[in-house]
């Protein structure tokens, strides 16, 4: 058994132009997972930088509107819509709202630094 108080953990800069705070992954639960699970926050006007990864990916949104690109198409999410982002999908997430945009992240096979590439 695993409990994460949201308050203990500390957002971090990502790579990809977002602040991330990260729940569960393989290295920091003893529940033997194969994915990880995360919170991303982009600011107003903000968005992630074009990349794609190894594993797939589904966005939840907590708040705020986005534009999410998969593979040069483009749909609208806004609080509590989901997306599933394929393995190998070039992809970029905006903020097109008014406030900040806040999205849970679950990333199967768990995300790993080596299995991310920026393209921009």
């Amino acid at each position: 058994m695993s409990i994460k108080e949201d308050s203990k953990i500390s957002f971090i800069e990502g790579d990809e132009n977002v602040k991330i705070k990260q729940y569960f992954d393989p290295k920091n639960t003893s529940n033997g997972i194969n994915y990880s699970l995360a919170q991303f926050s982009l600011g107003i006007g903000e968005k992630t930088k074009l990349h794609k990864i190894k594993s797939s990916e589904i966005y939840y949104v907590l708040e705020g509107n986005g534009r999410l690109r998969i593979n040069n198409k483009e749909y609208q999410l806004k609080k509590n819509d989901s997306a599933y982002v394929p393995p190998n999908s070039e992809q970029f997430f905006e903020n097109i709202g008014s406030e900040e945009l806040s999205f849970l992240c679950i990333v199967e096979p768990a995300w790993k630094p080596e299995d991310d590439k920026i393209l921009e």
